[in-house]
């Protein structure tokens, strides 16, 4: 069979070819195109980009494609329907695999050739998740935390909510209404798919993760950091940063050696006057409750990590936190149970369908810092309970995530896309 897959992301080997910066995300990805390769499926991985000159390239078993195009992945562009028509023409897949609805890449590809056999995997929802973008946060917070970079860049968090709802608009809801098949893995996904196109056919399939998980040793309390959490990125409101540190404020007086790292950029570096001009509103805020609660000593942003350097994190710190307003199935969540990390998470979106609360890990409501200020504790305060979230944790996530098991589902669903089954 043959399979061409439509990706936002440059895979690692084919970014060290061309020269491109090598991707820290969607690692999962490329975990699974490896193992459809070993299973002799035909794979074809395409990506596109503006200004960055086309190349096509053969490693390991993938044929790579980039497309030079001439606007933005977020916005439809024209300039690609002739260049996937090229394409389509060179392979001739059987299935056509769209990772994800986010971008527009895909669209010239459905509009040139509606024929073809698609099928598009949900990631987030940019149409939903735009309704929960600002985290709570008010528009008069907002508006009082714009920042130059804010102003130059057109780009305030209002701007970038709203960029988000033209994003579901104008593209997310046309890849429902062009598509046929869609692959997702919780209710809330199932829930919102039916939604948005009735007639579609809804395929479930887990996710598989990044190859150094299922290798790594696994979450030991007796080597953990006391009193470290753990958060896997910060960079937007709805990732929930903002809430964290509010939670923390509660924490402090009763464990005066917490401390919170947070993977990414420092969002709040604001120490020359060129970080200040670079500073965006959301990281002005971060900075402002960190002054207010006097949380400066408490609170480190790691920089960006491989994979290797996430799994450290994991395992040093006391619980991971997913404070998120919206997620679908975070894959730092199931790393984290994966490992055995005991894990908080707010109760949103597909979350429920990883957690089972006090079991496989600890549920609360995303407003209530209350909760996660004293699901925290009853992890710090209780070794026994901290170790049954563990164990549960690395049962449940060992049988979601298996990789042969998610691969022979994948495989499935193609033959079922193009049997018309």
């Amino acid at each position: 069979m043959k399979v061409l897959w439509v990706s936002n992301q440059i895979f690692p080997d084919f970014a060290k070819e061309i020269g491109q910066p090598i991707p820290t995300s969607c690692g999962w990805m490329y975990g699974l195109a490896k193992d459809l390769v070993s299973a002799n499926i035909s794979l074809t991985v395409v990506t596109t980009r503006p200004n960055i000159d086309s190349a096509n390239t053969h490693i390991d078993g993938i044929e790579y494609f980039l497309l030079k195009g001439s606007k933005p992945a977020v916005v439809y562009d024209n300039t690609l329907e002739s260049q996937w028509e090229d394409i389509i023409g060179k392979t001739k897949p059987n299935v056509v695999h769209i990772h994800g609805t986010e971008y527009a890449h895909g669209l010239p590809l459905i509009k040139k050739l509606p024929e073809l056999n698609y099928v598009v995997s949900i990631q987030g929802l940019i149409s939903v998740c735009s309704r929960y973008f600002l985290g709570g946060i008010s528009k008069k917070m907002i508006k009082k935390n714009i920042t130059f970079r804010d102003f130059i860049r057109q780009n305030s968090l209002l701007q970038a909510q709203k960029e988000f709802e033209n994003r579901g608009e104008k593209v997310e809801k046309r890849y429902f209404k062009n598509v046929k098949h869609v692959i997702g893995r919780t209710k809330w996904d199932l829930n919102h798919s039916t939604l948005l196109n009735p007639q579609c056919t809804y395929h479930f399939c887990n996710e598989s993760l990044r190859d150094s998980f299922y290798s790594s040793k696994k979450w030991d309390i007796e080597n953990k950091t006391d009193h470290l959490i753990f958060l896997s990125q910060a960079i937007y409101p709805l990732k929930g940063l903002h809430k964290m540190l509010e939670a923390a404020a509660l924490l402090i007086q009763d464990f005066p050696n917490l401390k919170i790292r947070v993977a990414g950029a420092n969002i709040t570096k604001s120490d020359s006057f060129k970080d200040k001009l670079s500073i965006s509103g959301y990281g002005k805020y971060i900075l402002s409750l960190i002054t207010k609660f006097k949380l400066e000593k408490h609170i480190q942003f790691t920089g960006i990590l491989d994979e290797k350097q996430m799994i450290q994190e994991y395992l040093n710190c006391h619980a991971f936190v997913c404070p998120s307003s919206i997620e679908n199935s975070p894959n730092s969540l199931g790393e984290a149970q994966l490992l055995g990390t005991p894990c908080i998470s707010s109760y949103v979106g597909g979350v429920s369908d990883m957690v089972e609360d006090g079991e496989t890990g600890l549920l609360y409501r995303f407003e209530e810092i209350e909760m996660l200020a004293e699901g925290l504790k009853s992890i710090f305060k209780n070794d026994e309970f901290a170790l049954k979230l563990s164990k549960n944790s690395i049962i449940v996530a060992s049988e979601r995530h298996h990789r042969e098991k998610n691969l022979n589902r994948t495989m499935e669903i193609y033959s079922q896309i193009t049997n018309n089954v």
